[in-house]
């Protein structure tokens, strides 16, 4: 159906998030790319998803898979060009399918024309006022605080002369040395990042994804870590005090995108990636002038705990409420281990590491208790207020490749760890779409940029196609019973009392005239009864009815019932 004007699109919407290099290979290099997007366009339609977010596919040396950007309006030749991008926003939006791409105004690539002309230039000239530029000490040779990096080591790097010979400058980045950080204060900045929004905003795309939106913005003089944080920035934890994120100065930023933004018809959307630690910090990203939504880890990090687990949903809530906003959910990205096999190693006793470190490929999960986890989060996700988000494979149910070579590794921190991190790559493997063949019909050459492990042939989506015990086929009817229940995607709910911790059940409103909606999800070990008439769905085939009414909820189940 062709794509509509509605505004608020983005308060319910499901996203699907496609990885562009591990999609679809259409040109048989190994790499997917857009041509292997739009030739996989109906899966998408079918599944029955609202948008789809695009990881970075602007042109880039693939330092950092892409969140290295050269050149902020061209496509990378790996995945086409720009009459291709354009092509397949207007084929998404026939099927109407809405379209957001990612956008990393945090950082540039070392190859983006602002630092080659800093490297061609002397200290002091305005190309180095682009980026955080500081004297070393030690006369030059040493950095200029002890800050370290995201990705591990030190966060800044020497700057050389046009000559190649040293300056004694060094300049920051929080991420890999490849992506110096770009300093707000200069207006090229700002200009720079203006004019992308228009240009793809002219091309179609109703919204961005903004990479490290809470990381902008430096605190002035370049003030040591607090004592308890040492001097590693933490990204994939609640950030509280550290000087390099959430500066009160980020907001000015929003609210100039969200002024363009809105000169569309309809107005485009953003969605941030925020990690802040309070309520309040996060609610402050949301006001009606700033971001549209802002993503929920809380939820991705969330145990299976039943307790913990209604805290989430609790705390989320309130938080967007604070200012009138829809809350994200989200189980899986780009940057986190699987959520089958996470779920999975927390059955078998396993601590997951909050990071992607050299433990993950020791562990060792209980699969079966995975995925039956992970199809009742899904369910009971979709039945939650507010807008979803599936990363692809998701509907697969593919696990985390656990067993990859060092050699073949390419996250950026793998390598300025030595190998203690970094393990990123094991949920960009690229997805199966036929049960046979060296790539599963991932590439017509079988080429692939990451390995993929022997046995994922059952799990493509050939193979899944029209098997009612998929986890393909559960998402395709989970997606259709949203829609039908339209109330789903937005409204209130109430928590049903009565149950033990380990099973939550929660009412959804529905639409006019007909009951209200059960979610239901038993994370504990005992089955647990649910008072309801009929059931809608569930994650692991028809509910017995239990004696004296109701219906009985396996452990790892969730539901829908009315």
């Amino acid at each position: 159906m062709p794509i509509t004007n509605d505004a608020d699109w983005w308060r319910n919407a499901v996203i699907y998030q496609i990885y562009p290099k591990s999609w679809a290979d259409a040109d048989g290099d190994g790499f997917g790319d857009i041509a292997g997007i739009r030739a996989h366009l109906p899966h998408l339609a079918r599944l029955g998803v609202d948008a789809i977010w695009i990881s970075p596919w602007y042109r880039s040396p693939q330092s950092d898979g892409g969140y290295d950007v050269s050149d902020y309006r061209d496509i990378d030749p790996i995945f086409g060009d720009v009459a291709s991008a354009t092509a397949l926003v207007d084929e998404a939006h026939d099927l109407g399918i809405k379209v957001i791409v990612d956008i990393v105004p945090n950082h540039t690539s070392s190859q983006h024309r602002f630092f080659q002309e800093l490297l061609a230039s002397g200290p002091g000239s305005d190309a180095w006022a682009r980026y955080h530029c500081l004297p070393g000490r030690d006369g030059g040779a040493t950095p200029p605080n002890a800050w370290e990096s995201v990705f591990g080591g030190p966060a800044w790097s020497p700057i050389p002369g046009p000559d190649g010979t040293p300056t004694g400058w060094w300049y920051l980045h929080l991420f890999d040395a490849s992506q110096p950080d770009l300093h707000w204060d200069h207006p090229d900045v700002h200009a720079e990042f203006l004019d992308t929004l228009r240009f793809w905003f002219d091309r179609g795309v109703d919204g961005f994804r903004i990479d490290v939106a809470m990381g902008l913005v430096k605190a002035p003089g370049y003030p040591p870590m607090p004592p308890q944080h040492g001097d590693r920035h933490q990204l994939l934890d609640e950030v509280t005090d550290e000087p390099m994120w959430d500066q009160p100065g980020v907001h000015d930023i929003w609210r100039e995108w969200r002024r363009v933004a809105n000169q569309y018809q309809p107005p485009r959307a953003f969605v941030g990636e925020v990690w802040v630690a309070t309520a309040h910090a996060h609610a402050a990203y949301l006001r009606p002038d700033e971001l549209h939504t802002a993503f929920n880890f809380h939820h991705l990090k969330a145990p299976w705990n039943g307790a913990e687990l209604r805290r989430v949903v609790d705390h989320s809530l309130y938080e967007a409420g604070l200012v009138g906003a829809p809350t994200t959910w989200v189980l899986e990205n780009h940057d986190v281990p699987r959520v089958r096999t996470r779920f999975g190693l927390e059955a078998a006793g396993a601590a997951l590491p909050s990071t992607n470190t050299a433990q993950l490929p020791t562990l060792e999960p209980d699969d079966a208790r995975g995925v039956a986890r992970a199809r009742a989060a899904l369910v009971f996700m979709l039945g939650l207020p507010g807008s979803a988000y599936l990363y692809q494979g998701q509907e697969l149910g593919l696990p985390e490749v656990l067993d990859l070579p060092a050699d073949v590794r390419q996250d950026p921190a793998f390598r300025r760890t030595n190998g203690a991190e970094g393990f990123r790559d094991g949920c960009r493997v690229p997805i199966p779409w036929t049960p046979d063949g060296p790539s599963f019909g991932f590439s017509p050459t079988g080429a692939s940029w990451l390995p993929m492990p022997a046995d994922w042939g059952p799990l493509s989506v050939q193979a899944q196609q029209g098997d009612p015990t998929s986890m393909l086929e559960l998402t395709r009817r989970a997606l259709r019973a949203r829609r039908a229940e339209p109330a789903l995607g937005d409204g209130d709910l109430t928590w049903v009392s009565g149950l033990t911790d380990a099973c939550l059940v929660l009412r959804r409103p529905a639409g006019a005239g007909d009951p209200h909606v059960l979610v239901a999800m038993n994370l504990g070990d005992t089955p647990a009864v649910v008072d309801a008439e009929s059931v809608l769905l569930t994650s692991a085939g028809d509910l017995e009815p239990a004696e004296g009414g109701g219906f009985v909820l396996p452990p790892d189940t969730a539901a829908w019932l009315r």
